[in-house]
């Protein structure tokens, strides 16, 4: 490095000599760096364990069936084939050509625009401008037109393959696009000269700090974790733990309105993330603004499990957890009969354990409100492609060897179902760019996941989603038959317009299919979370409410009857109405049942793996 140094003082003037001595100081401390962090990775990725193939893609069966689908068409229509190659090529020729006339030309900068879609991949300029970024960018849009053109048309498949050779090519197309590689990347190409190089490192320091951080696996980090600290900024809503289990820990909040209906509400959030995306902070917290409705209001923060939970399926959620939330409940406030709320998988186990206190002729639950649930699973929707044996099965094999499926398993399923937005994106800013995760209370939350018990988890994919039992022939619970139509008392669905993780055609069609003679159905606009946590203030997204939910979701719909902001306010009035008289507010705990700690307590504070 010094024979180089000497020959560029050389070639510069005595002015510039201390800038270039300065710059290559810095160069050589950041080859330093790379060499360090080289080591470190290398490290890590030894370190990453041998998983299992099935978790990682589909089944040979399955591009097996592909290949033979695509052998098919080309023997009996070749003309269908070769039409899609020879516009595909066409399309590539054809630009090339006019990169080629531009450059002959003399012009470094396209005079005329392209036409293609805009993605928000490409909006650094130099995409359209440059002949060799835009070569790239046309030429990689071309081809992943012409792959989903040519899957969209594959005939020959079940309706379930055609979805999963749809989903993992688009996986392929995602994967390979050109903005993820630095050197077809000029955003990150910009920024590295821009920085000398200081980008490439910090993003090789993030790089290597997801690595040791996940055992060798590549998922980047989407939030900065340092930025929270559940009970200080998230999580803040004043309340008590007043009961504590091997399952779960009650949590009672303190009322701010002098009296309260009489019939409190217990909301049963999903195991699979923590409860207190319900309460990320005050302006838009659900549970803070139920407590301000003049409700005395419970959560339950689910126990994170380990391998000792091996052994706990639905049952033990069902008679620990919701039965003894329930009972608890009623014990602290005195009442009879309490209303329910359950979120995604809580709010199927939630129906399950309303349909089994029906077969037992219990009724301690007044009405219960549903969150984003499905109940029926004749279509999994966007999951279709994680539910077929290869996947159970290797899930099955992970969960018999660990006692529990590890949170990264769900973390990576999950992102994977939105790829460009939760891996690719991120990971170009995290290790191409450099750029720290950003300080997002909502992605730091989606990163506090979970892990789930290996019965538990067994369960679920293969009597629910595989089996679709509680729709179909009954569900074995407690040893009691369950199904759908076994739910009578009053109930309110809210599903949300563009969920990818339970659709609301689904959602509704278990809500037609539950036994109840009241029946409301709310869809909401946005997804799975921000269609949930939709506080009045914001303005922002509006919902539809219409007749009764029978026949067909789009028959409703065009029913329905849109109206601008958020839909709690309509629930309150729902719920009010299935609530009591008001009466004195009423401070956590009781005599029997003493506040344990302050929330949010101690559960949600325990990492991955308890």
């Amino acid at each position: 490095m010094n024979h180089w140094k000497g020959k560029i003082k050389v070639a510069r003037d005595d002015a510039e000599e201390p800038v270039v001595g300065e710059n290559l100081d810095r160069l050589n401390q950041n080859l330093q760096r790379i060499e360090e962090l080289s080591k470190r990775m290398v490290a890590a990725l030894s370190a990453r364990k041998p998983g299992d193939a099935g978790l990682s893609g589909p089944g040979q069966d399955l591009y097996l069936k592909a290949g033979m689908a695509m052998w098919q068409e080309m023997l009996t229509n070749p003309a269908k084939m070769m039409e899609q190659q020879v516009q595909y090529w066409g399309q590539a020729m054809s630009h090339f050509a006019e990169i080629q006339k531009e450059l002959a030309q003399g012009h470094l900068a396209l005079q005329s625009e392209d036409d293609l879609p805009e993605d928000k991949r490409f909006s650094n300029p130099l995409w359209k401008t440059h002949p060799y970024f835009n070569l790239i960018k046309r030429q990689y849009q071309v081809t992943a037109q012409a792959m989903q053109k040519a899957v969209d048309e594959l005939e020959g498949l079940s309706p379930r393959d055609k979805k999963r050779v749809e989903f993992f090519a688009g996986q392929i197309i995602d994967l390979f696009a050109p903005t993820n590689y630095l050197a077809t990347n000029p955003d990150a190409l910009e920024k590295a000269v821009a920085t000398e190089g200081e980008s490439l490192v910090k993003g090789l320091e993030n790089l290597v700090h997801d690595l040791e951080t996940r055992q060798g696996e590549i998922l980047p980090t989407l939030a900065d974790p340092s930025a929270f600290q559940v009970g200080e900024n998230l999580a803040t809503a004043k309340g008590s733990v007043v009961f504590r289990n091997h399952m779960m820990e009650l949590i009672q909040y303190a009322p701010t309105t002098a009296e309260v209906h009489q019939t409190p509400v217990l909301i049963f959030p999903p195991w699979i993330n923590k409860y207190y995306i319900l309460d990320l902070k005050p302006q838009n917290s659900l549970i803070q603004w139920i407590v301000d409705q003049g409700y005395t209001l419970f959560v339950v923060s689910w126990k994170n499990p380990d391998a000792s939970y091996a052994e706990t399926g639905f049952e033990t959620y069902i008679e620990d957890g919701y039965l003894k939330a329930i009972d608890t409940v009623c014990a602290i406030t005195g009442e009879k009969q309490i209303n329910a709320v359950g979120y995604c998988v809580a709010g199927t186990t939630l129906a399950l354990t309303l349909a089994l206190k029906a077969k037992r002729g219990q009724s301690r639950v007044k009405s219960a409100t549903f969150f984003t649930t499905l109940t029926d699973f004749t279509d999994q929707g966007e999951f279709t492609p994680f539910l077929d044996d290869d996947f159970v099965d290797a899930i099955e094999r992970q969960v018999e060897e660990a006692g529990y499926l590890d949170s990264y398993y769900m973390s990576k399923t999950f992102s994977y179902l939105r790829a460009k937005d939760l891996v690719y994106g991120p990971a170009v800013r995290s290790y191409m760019m450099g750029e720290p995760p950003p300080a997002f209370d909502l992605l730091f939350w989606n990163g506090d996941s979970t892990n789930l018990p290996g019965k538990m988890t067994v369960q679920y994919l293969r009597g629910l989603c595989q089996g679709n039992g509680f729709a179909g022939d009954g569900f074995d619970m407690l040893g009691e038959r369950l199904h759908l139509s076994d739910v009578t008392l009053p109930v309110c669905a809210i599903a949300c317009e563009t969920d990818h993780i339970a659709a609301w055609k689904d959602s509704f069609r278990g809500v037609v299919q539950m036994g109840s003679k009241d029946k409301t159905f709310i869809l909401s606009e946005s997804g799975h979370i921000a269609g949930i946590v939709n506080p009045p203030a914001k303005k922002k997204y509006g919902h539809w409410r219409g007749p009764e939910p029978i026949g067909t979701p789009a028959a409703w719909k065009e029913a329905a009857t849109y109206h601008e902001g958020s839909w709690w306010p309509f629930w309150d009035q729902w719920l009010a109405g299935r609530s009591g008289a008001m009466v004195p507010a009423r401070q956590p705990g009781s005599e029997a049942f003493p506040p344990l700690c302050d929330s949010p307590g101690t559960y949600v504070k325990e990492t991955v793996g308890g």
